[in-house]
């Protein structure tokens, strides 16, 4: 053959190869990102183009598919029912934006692309799966009582059952309706207009809002006082000086009310009254490191806590002096809570000292009712403090609710323990205070159980009537009830 030829035949044969090998780069590399690329208009069509499966609450849907009729290319919209009343637990599906809350963490359950839902003969003709379905664990009378007692205070609630962890309710206010981000040409001013509001619709407070817990952060002092020994029990007084002053400075801590018993006051006595001056030793008595090793086992600085959806980290910090640690005992300083958290705080103290892991979730189905997963029998149990201390702080938890700062979460029927917090917010608290309440109630009837936190950040109360049981404790208790009553 000619060399002339041979060359160029050699030179063709290699311009070949080089074109396979890019062909098969794109066709199963390149290919498989430009399908995964969010701005890849055939996905959000293929998603659309039937209608998604449903979340679940009590039995029934709260979230729909409708055909669209604004000549859009995409066939279906998501619809919700109550929305406002579950956003904070569906989140919001959307032609225009990424999906959130319950609908982001199972897009591939609810459009049909989770390789589970797949049939033999989906496998065999290349068909997207039916839909499946969501079902949470969510009561809807405990989420209408948080709804209505919160009404128009800027605030959050949850509700765990303590023996199951089961998440009973989930609210934040103001809330929005995710009706109004899934059209694909009504979105962007919804989307617009709900992203200006200063009060911020779109944030989960209960999950993804972490603010100081204030008194309400003394159950997890005194619990690493009890596990490590510092006190043998909630009646033994404590070495509490009042005034305390705070180590290395000439700073007086106050407690909120001069007349109340504090000096070396017991823990019951300083829960019942929320002595500043106890709990700010004990912190520093105990060490800071003492007071974070018993805060990170009640779930504090956990930056991977799903219920399913991803938690924000409660924080207890760490490098601080003793003044700085002093202040982290009342829950404050850089100490930050979640309503989940402190939820899961109560819950474990009702549970007998174990949290079992809290999730929304009870299953994901297929569309034939087959279970996927099963989330409730999946919960891990860790055990957190001994049942000892468990029960010793039950009993002072009751005292305050009974006989102290807690009086507006009283139940008839029903044995119930609290703790009220009010946490100072802004610079040198010039902003309106946080008003907390964390709780866990028992029927003497039934026998259900149910532990609960609420914060409101502002409402239209007066600077002076701010309090964790004047605003904090009726949204509580009103939880409380539905779940023992449900």
């Amino acid at each position: 053959m000619n060399r002339t030829i041979r060359r160029a035949s050699v030179f063709v044969l290699l311009l070949v190869v080089a074109l396979l090998v890019r062909a098969t780069w794109v066709q199963f590399y390149d290919g498989r990102a430009l399908a995964d690329d969010s701005h890849n208009r055939r996905n959000a069509i293929d998603t659309y183009a039937d209608p998604l499966g449903d979340i679940i609450v009590g039995g029934r849907s709260v979230t729909g598919s409708a055909r669209t009729s604004d000549g859009s290319d995409l066939a279906y919209q998501r619809t919700y029912r109550d929305g406002p009343l579950y956003a904070a637990v569906t989140g919001y599906a959307s032609q225009s934006y990424a999906p959130t809350q319950l609908e982001g963490v199972y897009a591939d359950v609810l459009d049909g692309t989770d390789p589970r839902l797949r049939t033999a003969m989906d496998t065999v003709t290349g068909a997207r799966a039916a839909p499946g379905d969501v079902v949470t664990t969510i009561d809807p009378d405990v989420q209408k009582a948080a709804a209505a007692a919160l009404g128009d205070k800027k605030g959050a609630a949850v509700a765990i059952d303590p023996r199951t962890g089961r998440i009973l309710g989930v609210v934040s206010t103001p809330s929005y309706d995710p009706s109004s981000l899934t059209g694909a040409n009504s979105a962007a001013a919804a989307w617009k207009k709900l992203n200006a509001d200063p009060d911020q619709p779109l944030t989960n407070r209960a999950l993804r809002q972490p603010l100081p817990p204030g008194s309400t952060f003394k159950l997890v002092v005194a619990a690493a006082a009890l596990e490590n020994g510092l006190y043998p029990d909630v009646d033994t007084r404590t070495a509490s000086p009042d005034p305390y002053t705070l180590p290395g400075t000439t700073r007086d801590l106050p407690n909120e009310s001069a007349s109340a018993p504090c000096e070396n006051a017991t823990i019951r006595v300083a829960l019942r009254y929320s002595c500043n001056t106890v709990f700010a030793k004990m912190a520093v008595d105990l060490g800071q490191d003492a007071v974070r090793a018993t805060a990170e086992k009640f779930g504090f600085n956990d930056e991977k806590l799903d219920v399913p959806v991803r938690a924000y980290p409660s924080v207890y910090p760490s490098g601080m002096d003793r003044s700085s640690t002093a202040l982290t005992g009342i829950g404050q300083f850089d100490v930050t809570a979640t309503p989940l958290q402190m939820a899961m705080v109560s819950a474990a103290i009702a549970n007998g000292g174990e949290l079992v892991a809290p999730h929304m979730v009870s299953r994901i189905t297929g569309s034939g009712g087959d279970v996927l997963e099963d989330d409730d029998s999946r919960a891990t149990t860790e055990r957190v403090v001994s049942a000892h201390t468990a029960e010793q702080l039950r009993s002072a938890m009751r005292t305050v609710v009974e006989d102290g700062t807690g009086s507006n979460a009283r139940i008839s029927g029903a044995t119930v323990g609290g703790k009220t917090g009010t946490a100072q917010h802004g610079e040198n608290n010039s902003k309106t205070p946080y008003a907390w309440f964390t709780s866990y109630a028992h029927s003497d009837t039934n026998g259900k159980e149910v532990a609960v936190a609420v914060v409101v950040e502002q409402s239209d109360a007066a600077r002076s009537e701010v309090s964790g049981n004047g605003l904090a404790a009726p949204v509580a208790r009103a939880m409380m009830k539905a779940a023992l009553e449900s």
